[in-house]
Parts: structure tokens; sequence; C-alpha cells
């Protein structure tokens, strides 16, 4: 009977792990954004549902069904001059439980000047003992603008279940310009779950979620404010440095869900994608 080494196991676990990438631009042709050449490798797709005026939408798919410790997915977007681009998920990303390795997820948007883009994926669920490291890079011209969205939800708590260890480190880097205007990183590990509870940092959150607004200045600051009372959850929102930043923390994810499309709403005028209300 043959036993496996550990270098063996490594080795197969390694081959086992899902790898994917999106690389795409679009491009506007006489007054109507439409996509231009496109890539697609491994698990994770792209469809682009029936155009709706002037502006292209697109799903991303990823058919390995969640994110696993060890995977590596890649997403990379360029918007044209005068593009419109709304991007989100057929449904929420699970990631689940790491033996060894973090899920890698590698996100790169450029859009040009006096193009509309929006990332507005689905939530992104941590199950427990999760590990994974995500990294934004935004690469903005003058005159370009971006409505941009994540959610992360720390376990399912419709199923009874709350992420207590793991590891989720995120990396946020945006220029405008060529100039680095913003830039992030927030870690959380350990004892994910004890952290989340003091009132400090989540006091008992179950969900956590970011929003980026360019350009956004006090005028728009103060618009969001006005809709304060019918939070269901804390938000915070600032601006500084020619765009404002909306920060969300819930005990439940579905108020969450909730704030993050009133604010969206009065933030642009670009509609929310129909897998958000349907």
């Amino acid at each position: 009977m043959q036993t496996d080494t550990p270098s063996t196991s490594s080795a197969v676990f390694a081959a086992n792990r899902a790898r994917g990438a999106v690389a795409f631009d679009v491009r506007v042709r006489d007054g109507v954004t439409r996509r231009g050449s496109l890539h697609e490798s491994g698990s994770l797709r792209v469809r682009f549902p029936s155009p709706e005026g002037e502006g292209l939408s697109a799903v991303f798919v990823n058919t390995a069904g969640g994110v696993a410790g060890g995977d590596r997915f890649e997403v990379r977007i360029t918007a044209g001059e005068e593009a419109r681009l709304t991007l989100t998920t057929a449904a929420a990303e699970k990631v689940y439980r790491a033996t060894d390795e973090p899920a890698e997820l590698a996100i790169s948007l450029s859009v040009a000047a006096g193009a509309q883009l929006a990332w507005l994926p689905q939530e992104t669920i941590l199950f427990d003992r999760a590990k994974v490291l995500r990294r934004i890079d935004i690469d903005l011209a003058e005159g370009a603008s971006l409505l941009l969205c994540e959610i992360v939800v720390f376990g399912r708590a419709a199923m009874g279940e709350r992420m207590q260890g793991g590891s989720f480190v995120d990396r946020w880097r945006l220029r405008y310009g060529g100039k680095l205007v913003f830039a992030e990183t927030v870690r959380l590990d350990g004892d994910i779950g004890g952290k989340l509870a003091r009132p400090a940092i989540g006091k008992g959150a179950a969900a956590i979620a970011t929003a980026l607004v360019v350009p956004g200045d006090q005028a728009l600051v103060e618009r969001i404010r006005q809709a304060a009372d019918g939070f269901g959850g804390e938000v915070g929102i600032s601006a500084w440095n020619g765009f404002a930043m909306a920060r969300f923390c819930a005990q439940d994810a579905t108020r969450l869900r909730a704030d993050m499309i009133a604010v969206l709403g009065r933030a642009s005028d670009l509609p929310l994608p129909r897998l958000w209300i349907n």
C-alpha cells in the first residue's frame, strides 16, 4: 500500500486549486458602449446581457462554485473614452475554509476620460477559517467616473453560522490622473469573531462594506446623510481628494445591503444591476 508523502499531498492539493482570469475592454461605437477584446481562462467567465440604452452590463460567473484556499482569480477591465459599463456577479461569492494558503483575488480597473464604470458585485461571504487576500487597483483618467462597492459578510447567519477564525486582507489603491489619491489595507485575522464583537471594532457586526464614488464632494456627502434616519446599520461618509467614501457596518447583512442600495441610489444616476433587485 502506497502512502502519500507531505510533498505529494501538497502537489495534489495545488493541482486541484481553481484558477480563473477574465480580461476585456469596452469602447464606444456609434454612441453605444460595446465589448472589445475578451480573454477568459479557467473557471471564471463573464456574460453580457442585452445592452441597456447607451451602456453595457457584464455579469461574472465562477463555475468553480466558490473560492477555497489556494485558488487564484484575476480580473482586468478597461473602459475606453465615454464608455458606460456596469459590472456585477451572478450570485454572492462564497469563500470556504482554507487549510493552508489563502485564496488570492486580484482586480484591476482602468477607466478613460469621460467614461463611467460601476463595479457592483454581490456580497462576498466568508466561511469560518476562510483565508483570502484581495487586491483592488483602480486607475482613473481625469474626467472619469467610478461607482464601486464591496460587501463582506462573516458567515451565514440564516444558517446559524458565524466566522470565528481565519484571515481577511483587503488592499485598495486608487489613482486619479496618474496620482495616488487613496491607499488602504484592511487586515482581520486570528479570532475574527471575537474582534468584530468588540464595541470599538464591530460591536457584533456580521457584515462590513465600503463604497467609493468618483467624483465626490461635500454636497454628495450631505445628500447621502439626508437618508441617515432610514439606515438599519452604521454608515459613515466623507469626501476628500475629489472622491467620496462610505463605510458600512451592521449586525445583519440584509440591513447592510439595504443601506448600500440607498447610498448608491443617491450617489449616482447609474441604475443598479437587475440581479441586485430581483
